[in-house]
C-alpha cells in the first residue's frame, strides 16, 4: 500500500522525513512533548522548514531539550544562546523556552508527567 503526503510537504528532504515519521504521530515523551512546544513557539513568524532546519543546533544549544537544565537557565545562558548563529536569536523566544521548562516542571509535578496531562484532552 502506497501513502500519500499533503501537498504541504513539498519535496525537501528533511520536510518529507518529517511529514512521513513525526507530523501526527501520537508523542508520549515528555521530553519530545517540551521539544515540540519549545520549536513550534520558535517557528512564530517563520516557516516550519527554517526551525526543522535549526533543531539540530536547537538541539545542541539547549542541552538535548532537557527542562529541568533549561528551567535554570540564568541571565549568562541568554547572552550565549543570544550569540549562537545557530538558532533564531530572538530574546523573547529564547527567555520562552526557560519559562516554558519552568511551566512544563510544575505541570509533571501536578499530573506525574506532562504526557499524562496533556493527554486528558483526548
Amino acid at each position: 500500500m502506497s501513502s500519500q503526503r499533503c501537498e504541504w510537504a513539498g519535496s525537501d528532504p528533511l520536510y518529507l522525513a518529517y511529514h512521513d515519521e513525526e507530523w501526527g504521530v501520537p508523542v508520549h515523551d515528555d521530553r519530545r512533548h517540551y521539544e515540540m512546544i519549545c520549536l513550534e513557539g520558535a517557528q512564530a513568524g517563520l516557516s516550519w522548514i527554517t526551525v526543522l532546519r535549526k533543531r539540530d543546533n536547537y538541539r545542541a544549544a539547549f542541552d538535548n531539550f532537557d527542562p529541568i537544565l533549561v528551567a535554570g537557565y540564568d541571565d549568562d545562558k541568554v547572552a550565549e544562546l543570544l550569540a549562537n548563529p545557530g538558532i533564531v536569536r530572538n530574546r523573547l523566544k529564547v527567555r520562552a523556552f526557560i519559562r516554558n521548562a519552568q511551566a512544563f516542571l510544575r505541570t509533571q509535578a501536578e499530573f506525574g508527567s506532562f504526557d499524562a496531562y496533556i493527554w486528558r484532552f483526548v
